[in-house]
């Protein structure tokens, strides 16, 4: 059997990433109606009810009528992960493929994807509890950047995607190496390398390095604007602290800090802002390092009104090249 009709005996899977601030939510919905395809959110934070502004959720009316799965589900005190992701997504895909219909996975979490679209394995790497409460506690008595300094000991390369602040993730780097003797960075490698089961598309959304960090910090404005310190209060007086994974989030996790009276509010505003540029560029390490991308550049496209369908156009080119979707 040749290599073109494997592909065609495969589920379909459009995946659209990119850095945060991007326009990728505006794209999806375009995307969707004219594939005919459903939505589900490749995102660590829009999963978490009562947390919309700092996550730019998108909003019923702005769905256009398109199906959503992975928004609205969990309360801010619940864990989310990598492995709880994967699980719904599936879940999610079966439930889209059953209507006929063409499951498009939009978000910026390089790893969810990853996950979904090599169905990658983690029996092997079930978590230590008591380790990992040994690393929390590290963390807590001497900071994130000294338990930042163990993970880049033993594995460099991982640092260059985590973030610091990033403590759960840095813990489960630490807790693989220490179990598993392997670096997760390179088990990652591997699993990058593993075939997908699906013909999909990995579309990656990008722009000019500032004009994106122009409209990070004008979304961070807008998220001010909107009510974000006031979200983030009625979180807290829900009982949400620091220590929640949902806190953990950009925008989320500085205001808490400045409604617990530890920085100004000029100082949460400039580290959200910065932390989402830095948060961007590692997005983008990762999507550099992933095989069988395809590049949508808007630099590539005219700026002007005509930019975004210009860019659907180019999209669908390259799904009806794929075979993924007819001739539309």
């Amino acid at each position: 059997m040749s290599g073109k009709n494997i592909q065609k005996n495969r589920q379909p899977l459009v995946i659209l990433t990119g850095p945060t601030a991007v326009g990728k939510t505006a794209l999806s919905i375009s995307l969707a109606k004219a594939i005919d395809g459903e939505i589900i959110s490749a995102d660590s934070m829009q999963v978490y009810k009562h947390m919309d502004i700092g996550s730019a959720k998108i909003m019923p009316e702005e769905m256009d009528g398109i199906p959503h799965y992975l928004i609205d589900i969990l309360e801010p005190s619940e864990e989310f992960h990598v492995v709880k992701f994967q699980t719904l997504a599936k879940a999610a895909m079966n439930k889209i493929y059953a209507k006929g219909k063409i499951p498009i996975l939009v978000g910026g979490t390089g790893f969810y994807i990853q996950s979904v679209l090599y169905d990658i394995d983690f029996t092997e790497s079930e978590e230590d509890e008591a380790f990992r409460l040994e690393l929390e506690q590290f963390a807590k008595k001497n900071g994130n950047e000294a338990l930042f300094d163990r993970l880049r000991r033993i594995d460099p390369k991982s640092c260059e995607i985590i973030h610091a602040n990033n403590v759960k993730r840095v813990i489960r780097a630490i807790e693989f190496y220490e179990k598993t003797g392997k670096k997760i960075s390179e088990h990652n490698e591997e699993q990058r390398k593993k075939e997908s089961p699906y013909n999909f598309v990995y579309f990656v959304l990008n722009d000019d390095r500032e004009k994106l960090y122009d409209r990070i910090d004008k979304r961070v404005d807008k998220m001010l604007a909107e009510g974000l310190i006031e979200e983030v209060q009625v979180l807290k007086d829900m009982g949400c602290n620091g220590n929640m994974v949902s806190m953990q989030g950009l925008g989320y996790k500085e205001i808490l800090e400045y409604l617990d009276g530890k920085c100004s509010l000029e100082d949460a505003v400039y580290r959200i802002k910065r932390d989402t540029r830095h948060f961007a560029k590692r997005q983008l390490t990762w999507f550099r390092r992933e095989e069988d991308v395809t590049w949508l550049s808007k630099t590539d496209f005219p700026e002007n009104p005509s930019q975004k369908k210009l860019i659907l156009e180019a999209a669908l080119k390259i799904l009806e090249a794929k075979e993924i979707i007819q001739h539309v």
